[in-house]
């Protein structure tokens, strides 16, 4: 859904779209990959709207605080954010308003012991934190504030992480006369044990709370009512349902108004999704019919609700792939379901549904995946029995200023803002200034130079296109400009960029149709009026997505790796490109080393392939490929395109997931990395895996080379005695490896110091260390791109 849409009127409902595939995440708490979350928490006030975006790991999370002006429009008057705060610390995890006050939820902080924040509005209208609630026995990992509730004097917090993930809520009451939020009760489950997630939902009035435990019973999930008597909280009912299977999150969304309580299973009968209704009659909770959508296809119906008096909206965020809110009026004490219609202009991803609220006249639907993710938010209002959109509300990416016409050093571990050591900014440029809309982030970098002038450009992805820039004065690169996307295709996460005889080669990953994109970057050499659109020069559609392309440059065959979609797969393993005639590419072979990867076909995730000089004298001059293929490594022959020959495949212990690597100069060392082993637990911290390839047929594993830091790491190259790491969190970490098998730090370069290099996918994605200046250019998601110069350091022996 573009930000120039035209804003649609609905006479009852509304549409989403589906998340973008992800890499697994452990936490029950974990965002989607990429996600910053505008749009995924929603409150409405009194007259006021409440958007979160909780999940930004480069920054703190935020509260947008929007109001009606005199034109109808919904303006956004300030940004709630913590007085103190962590940085990464997802304030606005959860969200409650009632009256003068609002109760923001954060889970990830103190060390993700987690914290509830109370703001309450003065006589000017102003919103100020007034009280920062925790936990009396918080432990680290609680995750305190993932779910929240305002009822009379009473704020409810969920702590679903507590004790092993049993999960708990905490209760605090405001003293009449103090106005201080006082710790009044803890509740727990009956029978909610580990794992159970007791207080991952909750909804409250002044005399029931009713809280979700969507982990119990291998996530069929259940819900406990608790009811206020006599002064204190005590557990009234645990309700569950018998036919429900295993993971239908039963649970995942409650809301309850007087005496009518619906419960959301978004998993239940096989991701459909279902909403219970409950009645409260003398002391019982009784069943009633439960609502599913007459549409079953993908819906995760139940995802959120919201219950007013008369009417129950219920979000379906994976409908159609595109999504549904669906409308239930109460009439003759039951839930009847009223038309909901779709709306033009929503995008698949966008996640339309998955947060909504309604009060009065004025309903809130979040779409937290839109614009790639950044998300938006639409505004309506009832006209009459129908409602209509009268606003789309987001927020603005807060970038980094452009470093240009001068560098900054690297000055008592800091430079314009980044952690760092031994490494200079020479310049920056960010997202905005290389033609980035809001959303899109970057992914790969290679570089090229021009064999005639000597002159290097950054050949940079992003999740649209690519782009080029001139680093002539490095100081003042020149965003040349951008060669799009194939025409059809989705933007998405992966692009990869390999250069071979002045041209390059360029695929992405889960992107429909695309292909194999080729440019003739001799076009650069004299841009007029850049930024410019530039046009591809010829395409390759014997792939459609591809995850990397691989160059060997010496013999001019290109290797697509990871195919998936269309096109010939080749298993996911090494699809051969004969590409000594640039413009024209021929299919040349297939290689796929059985017994690795995920399904046991020889996927290759990444690979680096060579004309051997190495130690292995029975190899020397074949054309060898190296390749991270998930679950091991996998050493090939591929001289003969049309009969390559497998040599040798190794794993490791605790595999989580064997990404990519590079060889030493003497062709005597692979240096790898694994994507998943620190996210899975599997490596305390950041792992690279060092191997001896001195003989092809028998590699062998000499170190695990453990970092200072947790971060996932991503690629890695080496030239001359550095190895250079692009490790997401952690930013840039350069190695001295001219004894490979101990490495030495000498320097890195962190542009997003705040989350704590913890391990996930965000951060740096890559970098190119090849340019005979010395230049390294890495790309961090978020932010832009970096031209970096290494200080000479010459460790202690």
């Amino acid at each position: 859904m573009s930000k120039t849409a035209p804003l649609l009127a609905l006479a009852g409902l509304l549409v989403p779209a589906a998340p973008a595939s992800a890499q697994s995440f452990r936490s029950y708490d974990a965002p989607s990959l990429n996600e910053t979350g505008y749009g995924a928490t929603i409150a409405i006030g009194e007259d006021e709207i409440f958007v979160a975006e909780p999940l930004n790991i480069s920054r703190e999370g935020a509260v947008f605080v929007y109001r009606q002006d005199q034109s109808g429009r919904w303006t956004e008057v300030a940004q709630l954010r913590a007085y103190q705060t962590e940085g990464a610390d997802r304030f606005g995890r959860a969200l409650a308003a009632r009256g003068d006050y609002l109760l923001v939820g954060a889970t990830s902080a103190d060390e993700s012991r987690g914290a509830a924040y109370i703001f309450q509005r003065n006589d000017a209208g102003q919103w100020v934190e007034v009280q920062k609630l925790t936990a009396q026995d918080a432990e680290e990992g609680d995750a305190l504030g993932r779910s929240a509730a305002l009822a009379g004097e009473f704020a409810f917090v969920g702590a679903a992480g507590h004790n092993g993930a049993a999960g708990a809520v905490y209760v605090f009451r405001r003293e009449t006369e103090s106005g201080v939020w006082v710790q009044h009760a803890k509740l727990t489950g009956s029978d909610a044990g580990e794992n159970a997630l007791f207080g991952m939902s909750l909804a409250a009035d002044a005399n029931h709370v009713a809280i979700g435990a969507i982990g119990l019973n291998s996530q069929t999930g259940a819900v406990y009512v608790f009811r206020f008597r006599s002064g204190t909280w005590e557990q009234e009912a645990k309700l569950e349902v018998p036919e429900l299977s295993q993971r239908a999150q039963f649970g995942m969304a409650v809301d309850l108004i007087a005496d009518r309580l619906l419960i959301g299973a978004p998993r239940a009968a096989r991701n459909v999704g279902a909403v219970y209704p409950f009645l409260y009659s003398d002391g019982v909770w009784t069943a009633q019919d439960p609502l599913a959508p007459s549409d079953t296809t993908f819906q995760r119906f139940g995802s959120a609700i919201s219950v007013s008096a008369d009417a129950a909206w219920i979000g379906a965020p994976l409908a159609q792939r595109l999504g549904a809110v669906h409308r239930y009026a109460w009439r003759m004490g039951a839930w009847q379901a009223e038309r909901s219609l779709e709306v033009e202009g929503v995008a698949r991803g966008d996640q339309f549904g998955g947060a909504l609220a309604q009060r009065g006249n004025v309903a809130v639907v979040g779409l937290s995946g839109d614009d790639y993710g950044d998300g938006t938010a639409v505004v309506l209002q009832r006209d009459g029995e129908a409602w209509r959109v009268v606003d789309r509300i987001f927020s603005e990416a807060a970038l980094p200023d452009a470093v240009v016409n001068g560098r900054v050093d690297c000055t008592d571990g800091e430079a314009n803002g980044s952690l760092c050591s031994q490494v200079d900014i020479v310049s920056f440029l960010p997202l905005t200034a290389i033609g980035a809309q809001r959303g899109v982030r970057l992914n790969d970098v290679w570089g090229w130079t021009d064999p005639e002038t000597g002159a290097e450009y950054a050949l940079v992805g992003r999740m649209d296109a690519t782009v080029f820039l001139d680093l002539s004065d490095p100081e003042n690169p020149v965003y040349l400009g951008e060669l799009p996307k194939t025409d059809g295709s989705p933007g998405t996460t992966w692009r990869d960029i390999k250069v071979y005889a002045n041209h390059a080669f360029i695929v992405s990953d889960g992107a429909g149709e695309h292909g194999m994109q080729v440019f003739d970057l001799t076009q650069l050499r004299n841009v007029a009026s850049p930024p410019v659109t530039f046009a591809e020069t010829a395409h390759y559609d014997g792939i459609h997505s591809a995850h990397n392309i691989v160059i060997n440059e010496e013999t001019g065959f290109a290797y697509a790796v990871g195919s998936s979609g269309g096109g010939q797969t080749c298993g996911g393993g090494l699809h051969m490109i004969d590409i000594r005639n640039p413009t024209n590419p021929t299919f040349a072979g297939c290689f796929a080393h059985e017994g690795t990867g995920r399904r046991g076909t020889g996927y290759s995730h990444d690979a680096q392939c060579v004309v051997y000089r190495g130690p292995d004298e029975e190899h020397v001059g074949r054309e060898i490929c190296v390749g991270a293929n998930e679950t091991a490594l996998s050493i090939a022959d591929v001289s003969d395109k049309t009969h390559p020959v497998a040599l040798s495949q190794v794993s490791y212990p605790n595999v989580g997931y064997t990404h990519q690597g590079w060889l030493s100069e003497d062709q005597r060392y692979f240096f790898s990395n694994d994507e998943l082993d620190e996210l899975n637990g599997l490596a305390e911290t950041t792992r690279t895996l060092i191997w001896d390839v001195t003989d092809l047929d028998d590699p062998v594993l000499v170190k695990e080379y453990f970092h200072e830091t947790g971060s996932t790491d991503h690629n890695l190259y080496v030239n001359g005695r550095y190895l250079y790491e692009a490790n997401n969190t952690s930013g840039l970490r350069i190695l001295d490896v001219s004894d490979p098998a101990n490495p030495v730090p000498v320097g890195f370069f962190d542009p997003i110091p705040m989350g704590g290099n913890a391990a996930g996918f965000d951060g740096m994605w890559s970098n190119y260390p090849f340019f005979e200046s010395g230049l390294i250019v890495v790309t961090s998601r978020r932010e832009g791109v970096f031209i970096l110069r290494r200080r000479e350091v010459v460790p202690i022996p």
